[in-house]
C-alpha cells in the first residue's frame, strides 16, 4: 500500500518535533531511494539468515475437528527469532548499514521485536538499546533475558501503564536526543511516516508468500483470511497477498476481559476509539473525552496498545478489512485447542487470530478454505500462560527454583 503525501485515507502523516523533521525527511529520501540491490540483499539475508520462507501447513486435525473449511496456518513462528518481527528489523537493519548510523533502539511489548532488534544489531554490529515496560519486563522476562545476553541494553519503563505505549513514547524521546547517531528501528506499521509504509512494505513478504503457497496447494484463493491486530504488522503483511481480490479479511484485537468493561485493547472493534493525533501519527486511538490516551488491557503484551496502524484504520473505514475482538478466556481456549490438535504452540497474540476463527468456524462449509497467521511462538508467554492454566506443578517449581537460586546466593555472599 502507497500513501498520499503520508497519508492513507485521513490517517498517518508525521507529527513530530521540529528538531526531528529533518531527520524523518532523511529516512523517507533514503527508503525511497533503495533500489534493486537493495531489495537482493533483502532477500538473500531473509533466506540465510532469517530461514524464509515460512511453511503453509495444513491443520489437518483442526480441519477434521471442526468438520468444516480446510484450516491453512501460515508458520510466522518458524521465521528466526520466532515471530514475524524480524523481516521488518533485517529490511531496516540494512537501511541503517546504508544511512551510515551506529545505534539503534526499538520498543517492544511481547518482547519479539526487541529480541529481533537485538538480534539484527548483533549480526550487523550496532549498539543497541531496547525500551520496554515494567509491566511487560515481568510477564516477557524469558525474552528480557535473551535480548541482554544479545548485547542489547534493555530499560524498563515505569511511566503510565508500563506497557507498549510507554515505551514507545520512552524511545521516541532518546531519538530526540541522539538522532544524530541514532536510528529508531519502529516494529510495528504505526508513528510518523514514513513506518507505516516502510515496516508494510517489509512485511509484505508474508502475503506475497502465503498468495503463492495456497494458489500452488489448492489452485485457488483461500476464503478468508485471519490475523491479530496489535499495532498491525503481521495482519498487514498478510493481508497486502490479498487485498486486491475478493478474500474475506479479518483483524482480531484484543477484547480482554470484555468490549463492556475498560480492560481491552479494541480500538476498531470495540467502538470506543476515535481519531486523533498521539506518538507522531493520526490514526484511531482509545482516549477519553478530554483527548487523554487510555489505558489498555490484554493477556497478550503485544496486543496491549491504545492505538493503531493508520493503514488499518483506513481498511476499517473503507470496509476492506472486517475487525473484530477475542477474549482473554476466548484465547486461552483457543491456545489449548490448538496445542492439543496440532502440536504447536502459538503466541498469545497469535491465539487472538485463532480464537475468532474457531467462532466463526460454521460459517464456512467444507468447500471453503482459511487461512490463519501464526505470527509467533508462545514460548515467551510461559510464565502468563502457566498463570492462566492454573498449573499447580509449574507453581511449585517456580517457587522450589527461587528459594533455591535464593540459598545459593545467599552460599556465595
Amino acid at each position: 500500500m502507497k500513501p498520499d503525501n503520508g497519508y492513507f485515507g485521513q490517517f498517518g502523516g508525521m507529527f513530530i518535533p521540529e528538531i526531528l523533521h529533518e531527520v524523518f525527511r532523511d529516512l523517507e529520501a533514503a527508503y525511497e531511494s533503495l533500489d534493486a540491490d537493495f531489495y537482493a540483499e533483502y532477500k538473500a539475508e531473509l533466506s540465510s539468515f532469517s530461514c524464509r520462507p515460512t511453511p503453509l501447513m495444513l491443520a489437518r486435525n483442526l480441519t477434521r475437528y471442526f468438520g468444516g473449511p480446510k484450516i491453512y496456518i501460515k508458520r510466522e513462528d518458524l521465521n528466526h527469532t520466532g515471530a514475524h518481527k524480524l523481516n521488518n528489523v533485517v529490511g531496516q537493519g540494512l537501511l541503517v548499514q546504508r544511512i551510515g548510523k551506529t545505534r539503534v533502539i526499538a520498543e517492544t511489548g511481547a518482547g519479539q521485536h526487541g529480541i529481533a532488534t537485538a538480534t539484527m544489531a548483533a549480526r550487523f554490529g550496532f549498539d543497541c538499546t531496547i525500551y520496554m515496560g515494567a509491566k511487560d519486563v515481568l510477564r516477557q522476562r524469558p525474552n528480557v533475558f535473551w535480548m541482554e545476553k544479545l548485547g542489547a541494553k534493555v530499560v524498563s519503563v515505569t511511566d503510565g501503564g508500563g506497557i507498549l505505549k510507554d515505551a514507545i513514547n520512552a524511545a521516541m524521546k532518546d531519538l530526540v536526543t541522539n538522532f544524530q547517531n541514532t536510528h529508531y528501528v519502529l516494529g510495528t506499521a504505526c508513528g510518523p511516516h514514513p513506518y507505516p509504509q516502510m515496516v508494510a512494505d517489509f512485511q509484505n513478504v508474508i502475503g506475497k508468500e502465503a498468495q503463492r503457497q495456497i494458489l500452488e496447494l489448492e489452485s485457488r484463493q483461500p476464503t478468508a483470511v485471519y490475523a491479530c491486530v496489535g499495532g498491525g504488522s503481521n495482519a498487514i503483511g498478510i493481508f497486502q497477498g490479498f487485498l486486491d481480490s475478493d478474500v474475506q479479511l479479518i483483524g482480531v484485537e484484543a477484547g480482554g476481559k470484555g468490549l463492556n468493561t475498560d480492560k481491552h485493547a479494541a480500538r476498531l472493534a470495540g467502538g470506543g476509539a476515535c481519531p486523533g493525533v498521539a506518538q507522531g501519527y493520526k490514526t484511531y486511538f482509545l482516549q477519553n473525552s478530554d483527548g487523554q490516551l487510555s489505558e489498555t488491557h490484554s493477556i497478550a503484551a503485544g496486543l496491549d496498545y491504545v492505538g493503531v496502524s493508520p493503514i488499518m484504520s483506513h481498511l476499517h473505514d473503507t470496509g476492506r478489512v472486517r475487525f473484530e475482538a477475542a477474549t482473554d478466556d476466548d484465547v486461552i481456549e483457543a491456545h489449548k485447542l490448538v496445542m492439543e490438535k496440532e502440536g504447536i504452540i502459538p503466541a498469545l497474540e497469535s491465539a487472538h487470530a485463532f480464537a475468532q476463527a474457531f467462532k466463526e468456524i460454521s460459517r464456512y462449509s467444507a468447500d471453503d478454505i482459511i487461512i490463519i497467521n501464526q505470527s509467533g511462538r508462545g514460548d515467551k508467554d510461559i510464565f502468563t500462560i502457566a498463570d492462566a492454566y492454573q498449573d499447580k506443578d509449574w507453581e511449585d517449581f517456580i517457587i522450589k527454583k527461587a528459594d533455591s537460586y535464593a540459598q545459593t546466593r545467599k552460599k556465595h555472599t
